[in-house]
């Protein structure tokens, strides 16, 4: 088991380039491509039309977080209620459970996004190299304080 536990940053990189990948190109034509059409289907869905940019912004902006890992926790938490919002409201994993093959997609994004906002982004990632120093320098306090004294 230990050696798995030092794939752990590889494994992080991996889901982050994965789902960062999967979001920008679903973002991306929101935003640049097809908006008009996309603003048609989120009205047609019963959202009001300007959230077809909230989901560009979200999808394709966070995508690119991901991808670079950079305010990983903060990007999947927003992705992973974004991905919740859309199984309920638009794939119907609440009115019908049964019907997996129409939320399947959407409910692996949620899931992963949500592990990264759990997790963070790992060893390799600008969170890491940016924050990590902040974390570090601060001095740690003994959580034995008798074990201090000599």
């Amino acid at each position: 088991m230990e050696s798995l536990e030092k794939l752990k940053p590889l494994a992080l990189l991996l889901l982050r380039l994965g789902l960062g990948i999967i979001f920008v190109f679903h973002g991306y034509p929101k935003l640049f491509t097809h908006t008009r059409e996309t603003m048609q289907g989120f009205a047609h869905m019963g959202f009001p039309a300007y959230f077809a940019y909230i989901a560009g912004v979200f999808e394709f902006f966070g995508g690119l977080l991901l991808i670079v890992g950079l305010f990983t926790r903060i990007a999947g938490l927003l992705l992973a209620l974004e991905m919740a919002v859309a199984l309920v409201k638009v794939h119907g994993i609440i009115s019908n459970p049964m019907a997996v093959e129409n939320y399947q997609f959407p409910l692996a994004c949620a899931v992963g996004s949500f592990a990264l906002a759990s997790m963070g982004a790992g060893l390799v990632s600008f969170d890491q190299a940016i924050f990590a120093s902040r974390r570090g320098s601060a001095p740690r306090k003994s959580k034995n304080k008798n074990r201090d004294r000599d």
